[in-house]
């Protein structure tokens, strides 16, 4: 099959990670994945939620929302209706549990860090980006907590990064923009980690249910994605603070 922007069935988008995208912030990167651009940002907050106090451990929280203008067409903030949407929701605690799926809490200490990832434009996958991006501002923030003597060791188990996979005109692709996305028979988002690991699959079927080879298919194409990333992730881990590292 012919794709939109003629990758092949198995090529990601041009990729791009920007560290240090908000100075302000404890950690902090700008995602760019095709037409998908992300902001993400860590605080860490020396305290914890009262439900959490003296239990021995740390959180990870995070919060997601997409600007007004990302989309073509203009949508209303979230706080001017009073309340999130279930996607929303939805998409921030994916990130969150994806986050805290890579770190040792207790090892992380009685504090918290809370990510935000607020999505500049969208064009597709934009939680597999925020999952991305949040991870290599998460470790910059934790990179901190170590320059400061808050830590000794980064308290991390794993890698993290996700990818969007679907079946489009019959065929397995990797990384839907959103055309593709909104075209395709089948779709799903794979948070994997560095080692091997999964941590989430959120897999649908839109049009008609796909077979157990198809979604073998989808996952050998997430796997393979997800090196790329992990590959992107570990170079700008080992560079200096403010990097960036492009894919095309």
């Amino acid at each position: 099959m012919t794709r939109i922007d003629n990758r092949k069935p198995d090529q990601l988008r041009p990729y791009e990670i920007i560290m240090g995208a908000q100075p302000h912030a404890h950690g902090s990167c700008l995602i760019k994945m095709g037409g998908t651009h992300v902001l993400c940002a860590a605080t860490v907050e020396e305290k914890l939620p009262h439900f959490l106090r003296d239990k021995g451990h740390g959180w990870i929280t995070a919060e997601y929302g997409m600007l007004p203008c990302s989309t073509h067409t203009r949508s209303n903030r979230e706080a001017a209706r009073g309340k999130q949407s279930g996607r929303t929701q939805e998409i921030q605690r994916l990130i969150g549990r994806s986050l805290r799926a890579s770190v040792d809490l207790q090892a992380l200490g009685e504090r918290q860090i809370k990510i935000d990832c607020d999505v500049i434009l969208a064009d597709g996958g934009t939680r597999c980006a925020a999952i991305t991006g949040a991870y290599m501002a998460m470790h910059q923030a934790l990179q901190g907590l170590i320059t400061s003597k808050k830590l000794t060791t980064l308290p991390l188990r794993d890698q993290v990064a996700a990818v969007s996979c679907g079946i489009v005109s019959g065929t397995p692709v990797l990384d839907l923009c959103y055309v593709e996305d909104s075209a395709a028979q089948a779709d799903a988002n794979f948070v994997l980690t560095q080692s091997g690991k999964i941590i989430e699959i959120q897999a649908t079927a839109e049009d008609a249910p796909f077979s157990k080879e198809e979604y073998a298919a989808l996952f050998a194409l997430a796997e393979n994605g997800v090196k790329t990333l992990f590959a992107a992730q570990l170079k700008i881990m080992m560079a200096t603070s403010k990097a960036t590292v492009t894919l095309s």
